[in-house]
């Protein structure tokens, strides 16, 4: 449980609006992580239309990316999108999180640098993931893998996108996602008094995540109000949940967030869908960037390992 103390503590960081500049300055910060210079990583890019869009390759081990690259060996891959509110986070900012990940799941790693709001509004972001996702299921990288091996994944507004990816593929039939991780996402349009979720209210005010943050993200991402109806947008309003990827769905306990993954698990499974829903007791929103040294994230690596190795 999280003591008297601890929530006084949260409770005072847990305040004001989003201020786009001063909110990157303040995530840059992990940049100048000295882990960086002993990454394996190699960076290549992909076209959406003309916009190039980078991305960046993580390897568990030397091995593995001479086995993957020279050597041309499948590998199972993750696809991931990062985090921060469709506005704030990078690749370079996620550096440690993907490197950890490749190494704890003995995957590459493929990690997306979309554009973010509100320079570019959605649907951009989204473009950019599928763009991304189109390539390496479609074997344009120079990573060989096979689609049956890639997994689709991301965190918060992260996996916003991997669950709006996933829906826009069957719906388009450009390639079939088979297995997708989605943690603590972000997949509802509003988080006012009239949110029907509890934990919104719980937990929407004094957790570091505020329900008025996430208005505030959602207001950057949209390009109008009418946005807010579209299920790309916001995949918990699609009315056709059936023939979607396998569905690990990890959630925080003490995230306004926790109650609206809970419930697309819930709906993808009554779409027919193989699901599994874990919440992560005692956690706040954005503890998978957190050490491995943490329960929580320990926890969340057990969950997507046995998942993992799951046949497709």
């Amino acid at each position: 449980m999280i003591s008297r103390s601890m929530h006084a503590i949260l409770h005072a960081l847990s305040y004001g609006n989003i201020e786009v500049e001063s909110s990157r300055r303040l995530v840059d910060i992990k940049k100048l992580d000295a882990i960086r210079i002993f990454l394996k990583k190699l960076d290549e890019k992909v076209y959406n239309g003309d916009y190039e869009v980078p991305i960046r390759l993580y390897f568990p081990s030397e091995e593995a990316m001479k086995k993957g690259m020279e050597e041309q060996q499948e590998y199972p891959v993750l696809l991931f999108f990062h985090g921060g509110g469709w506005v704030t986070e990078s690749v370079d900012t996620y550096n440690r999180v993907c490197a950890r990940m490749a190494q704890s799941t003995g995957q590459i790693v493929v990690s997306v640098e979309y554009r973010l709001a509100p320079e570019y509004r959605f649907p951009t972001a989204l473009l950019d993931c599928y763009a991304a996702a189109e390539a390496l299921y479609g074997g344009k990288l120079s990573l060989k893998t096979s689609p049956k091996k890639i997994t689709v994944m991301g965190d918060s507004a992260g996996g916003n996108l991997a669950a709006a990816v996933s829906i826009m593929a069957r719906n388009r039939g450009d390639f079939t996602v088979k297995r997708q991780i989605l943690i603590y996402p972000a997949l509802n349009n509003c988080y006012t008094e009239a949110s029907p979720y509890l934990s919104v209210k719980e937990n929407g005010t004094d957790y570091l995540l505020t329900a008025v943050k996430m208005e505030d993200y959602l207001k950057l991402y949209e390009s109008s109000p009418k946005d807010r109806e579209n299920p790309y947008f916001a995949p918990l309003l699609e009315k056709d949940l059936s023939n979607l990827p396998d569905t690990l769905i990890l959630t925080a306990e003490f995230d306004p967030l926790r109650d609206e993954g809970e419930d697309f698990g819930r709906k993808l499974k009554e779409a027919g869908n193989q699901v599994e829903v874990h919440r992560i007791k005692d956690a706040l929103h954005g503890f998978f960037a957190l050490g491995i040294q943490f329960l929580h994230v320990r926890e969340s690596f057990t969950y997507m390992n046995a998942f993992l190795q799951k046949e497709a």
